[in-house]
């Protein structure tokens, strides 16, 4: 075999090879290399592996591959997962190297009807992914049965154990054929998940790539100092930055107040969480994912079901609960070899809990102001049709396609457009503070005492100055009021401090 075997090398039939070409993929990740030729020869797998690196065809190509076909409400393969997202990205990845092999899946999760889950069972789906919750409340309507099923798939059995979700994985996997295959795939193999191997594995091929935990080497960190006052405004610049981003916040309210805080600054956002829908969820994730909106604002828990690749930065809006958490969420940036950026806003108040947090993961320990010029510009490749182009996480020989990054969001809704000195409302002039501005959309926010913040597109700036010079924020200005489409605007701006 060759020093860098292809897929064909590893065993997996020519179908298969066929539809994964087609799709940029080539060359093997590490896990699947490792995994690919044990399991296919039929061995128990108990895989450790980072997210993000391709474990979902370790374990999908064998378990297509091996499984025999389904029969009306009697699987022959099953996939369990942790959450609903996770789910239903398993079944998109897995479908079609399926259908190629000539088989059918069915993703089952709550959240969402029963009906159309129970008629994918009736048509003879051969490959069921589901989260143990609603697998069972469908074994007990008796919509399906386990008998057939001898290939079993538990993926991110460490979640699974968080989660409370064990002991139905245990009553699951043991209503499944008595000679199954058990593929386990987990982030730490010991504890519960030990058991759980002990208890149901034969003999398993044990594979662990890369480390347990994200390496934040990879991703660049910040911690800026923030008023709560200017903290939104802060956020807002900076995604328009760093492109695709995922925020997190400590409750579903505060995430749904985010979103439209942020859209007032021009970012277009999407909340995610458990009070949700899951049509709802799912159109936000596919939102973000294909560039339609900048940013996922997402709370701890939903978070636990985000697998989206190329994700350009994360902010903790919210301080994390513990180091765990701040890995955690980290960790959604930066996968598969590519770069990162983490912005922590540091409030009053919890400076020690982060000098604490910053010295127990080896990070250099302290604070600065916001500065935008720290935050690496997003790239935003273009095709013919102006469209971003998405990335993919395992795509061509290396597997590793560039960042994706939010398309350009719609501009705020105040006004967009220039105005000229002679829709002015008044001659006099107010002065203000510049709180933000994006050079890349032409548009930002002045703070004046005793009113709403006043929108002001560059254009507005007076005597041909550079206006990023001008709109810098915490730049003192003085302009007129101008007449824009939907109220109050500034006009005629200059700045009140020298120009650098």
């Amino acid at each position: 075999m060759s020093e860098n075997p292809s897929f064909a090398d590893l065993g997996a039939p020519r179908q298969i090879v066929d539809v994964l070409a087609e799709r940029g993929i080539t060359e093997p990740f590490p896990i699947q290399a490792a995994v690919l030729a044990d399991a296919l020869a039929g061995r128990d797998i108990l895989g450790r592996a980072p997210t993000g690196s391709g474990k979902t065809l370790a374990f999908g190509i064998p378990l297509v591959a091996r499984m025999a076909k389904g029969q009306r409400r009697r699987p022959t393969a099953l996939v369990l997962s942790p959450t609903r997202e996770l789910a239903e990205q398993i079944s998109e990845e897995l479908s079609p190297l399926a259908r190629a092999m000539g088989h059918r899946v069915v993703s089952v999760y709550g959240g969402v009807g029963y009906n159309p889950q129970r008629k994918g069972l009736d048509g003879g789906a051969s490959l069921v992914v589901a989260c143990p919750g609603r697998l069972e409340d469908l074994l007990e309507m008796g919509a399906l049965t386990l008998e057939d099923v001898e290939s079993v798939v538990v993926d991110e059995a460490d979640r699974m154990a968080d989660m409370g979700f064990l002991p139905a994985v245990r009553r699951i996997v043991g209503a499944t054929a008595p000679n199954r295959h058990i593929q386990l795939f987990s982030a730490t193999l010991e504890g519960p998940v030990a058991k759980l191997t002990r208890d149901f594995q034969n003999d398993p091929a044990r594979h662990e790539v890369g480390s347990t935990e994200p390496d934040m080497t990879l991703a660049q960190h910040l911690f800026w100092e923030m008023d709560r006052t200017d903290r939104v405004a802060d956020v807002a610049q900076f995604i328009d930055t760093a492109g695709s981003t995922i925020v997190f916040t400590r409750t579903r309210h505060g995430a749904d107040r985010l979103t439209r805080q942020l859209s007032k600054f021009g970012i277009e956002a999407a909340p995610i969480h458990g009070g949700r829908s899951q049509s709802q969820r799912n159109r936000a994730l596919k939102a973000f994912s294909d560039g339609k909106v900048g940013a996922l604002v997402a709370t701890d828990v939903a978070a636990r079901g985000i697998h989206v690749d190329d994700v350009g930065a994360v902010v903790h809006f919210d301080p994390p609960e513990d180091a765990a958490t701040y890995v955690h969420r980290s960790g959604r940036t930066a996968r598969a070899g590519a770069s990162g950026v983490v912005l922590s806003a540091v409030l009053p108040g919890t400076e020690k809990d982060i000098r604490k947090m910053q010295k127990s993961l080896g990070l250099p320990v302290g604070f600065t102001t916001p500065d935008i010029a720290s935050v690496p510009r997003a790239e935003r490749k273009r095709d013919r049709t102006g469209a971003s182009q998405k990335g993919d996480s395992q795509k061509g020989t290396n597997q590793n396609a560039g960042r994706q990054h939010a398309k350009r969001p719609k501009q705020a809704r105040h006004d967009s457009a220039p105005v000229s000195e002679s829709r002015s409302e008044s001659g006099s002039e107010l002065t203000g503070t510049v709180v933000h501005y994006s050079r890349r959309k032409g548009f930002g926010f002045i703070k004046v005492k005793g009113r709403k913040d006043l929108f002001v597109h560059d254009t507005a700036v007076a005597g041909g100055v550079d206006a990023a010079k001008v709109l810098t924020k915490g730049n003192q200005v003085a302009f007129v009021l101008g007449k824009g489409r939907k109220g109050p605007i500034a006009s005629q701006v200059r700045s009140l401090s020298p120009l650098g």
